[in-house]
């Protein structure tokens, strides 16, 4: 039962650092509380301020409160030494000892990409945000954000719209939506992947919370994603995490007027992959264990299905092969294609059905595949 558990996480002055040390010298929760004063002192792991407080038995009444809340609220309460936990997030620097999980808790052992950025997302941003989650989800991969405005919302959209997985990682208590205009984005994504969060039900949503929580975003991970990012964007922090954690950083690069453009511009002089479109991405990414990402049911590419480009045909190729992650004009098509411009838009709308192609505004058109 993970109420020992909650209630060592519960603990004032224990963060997950320090609760990682105590379990491998004690082995778990419960013979931490078993252990006398003495023992836990000559460990020279435990705090003398937090001494008291474990013996507090409000902790035990809080975690069964947890415990019942999260019944209540179909939530999924998961320990480091459950063997549902994610394994990715277990393989980081100081992993949460708890995670509350709402949704389909299995999506948490597919591969995925951390897509993050601003909030306040430029038109351009917006797109490659959008266009960059759809191809990603479209190679099978989960789409792991923050559930913040801007290019988190647009990244968890994307991948549910082509009927993608997701996962929003909160920095509040589970049972809390923030921002709270995000709250049908919420239900919508406990029914198309999960959301998790570290900490327990009722947190609120504290500024200081959020930072934390960015390692789990990137910890989930196989690679993060860096959209659009200001210099002092929280963005940038996950980023840091993913470093940290040995996993591979990405960014787009933008305008170097752009504001917006300032932090990814800095990712990118310091050794971030610069991102042109989703190939990019996949193409770098590896898996924890330092194996390719290919092969396998979450995989790239499948033997079972032939290459797209087999099924289709001549002209449907040479449209393929005309278009690109970048905007291009359906005049500058038709020209490229000796075709008239009258008689693409039928073409152009089939490749779209077939989910190829997309028209992102003022008939112009990308390569989603």
């Amino acid at each position: 039962m993970p109420i020992a558990w909650i209630a060592l996480n519960s603990v004032k002055g224990l963060g997950p650092v320090r609760i990682g040390e105590l379990l491998k010298y004690f082995g778990s929760p419960e013979e931490i509380f078993k252990a006398g004063d003495q023992i836990l002192r000559k460990s020279g792991l435990l705090p003398e301020s937090c001494l008291e407080t474990l013996r507090d038995g409000k902790l035990f009444s809080f975690a069964q409160e947890q415990i019942q809340k999260a019944h209540k609220e179909d939530v999924t309460v998961l320990t480091l030494h459950d063997s549902r936990y994610p394994v990715y997030l277990k393989e980081i620097f100081a992993p949460p000892p708890v995670i509350f999980v709402k949704g389909d808790f299995s999506v948490l052992h597919r591969d995925s990409i951390a897509v993050v950025g601003t909030r306040l997302p430029t038109e351009y941003g917006k797109q490659v945000a959008r266009s960059l989650s759809t191809e990603i989800a479209r190679k099978g991969l989960v789409i792991v954000s923050g559930m913040a405005k801007g290019i988190d919302t647009i990244a968890h959209k994307a991948a549910m719209d082509i009927g993608g997985k997701t996962i929003a990682v909160l920095g509040c208590g589970i049972d809390i939506v923030y921002p709270s205009s995000n709250r049908g984005l919420s239900e919508q994504i406990v029914k198309n992947g999960a959301l998790l969060s570290e900490f327990p039900m009722g947190t609120a949503p504290e500024a200081y919370n959020f930072p934390r929580r960015n390692r789990i975003i990137s910890g989930l991970s196989a690679g993060t994603v860096v959209v659009e990012a200001g210099l002092r964007s929280g963005s940038l922090i996950t980023a840091n995490y993913a470093l940290n954690q040995n996993r591979e950083v990405f960014a787009v690069p933008g305008p170097i007027t752009s504001a917006s453009s300032q932090g990814t511009f800095n990712l990118i002089k310091h050794g971030a992959v610069p991102v042109h479109c989703a190939r990019d991405i996949v193409e770098n990414i590896r898996f924890i264990s330092g194996t390719p990402l290919t092969g396998g049911a979450n995989s790239l590419t499948s033997e079972s299905t032939p290459p797209i480009k087999e099924i289709l045909s001549d002209w449907e190729k040479s449209l393929l092969d005309t278009l690109s992650c970048n905007p291009v004009r359906i005049d500058q098509i038709a020209e490229k294609l000796d075709t008239a411009a009258g008689e693409l838009f039928d073409k152009l709308l089939n490749m779209e059905l077939k989910g190829l192609i997309r028209q992102v505004g003022g008939q112009q058109y990308i390569k989603i595949l």
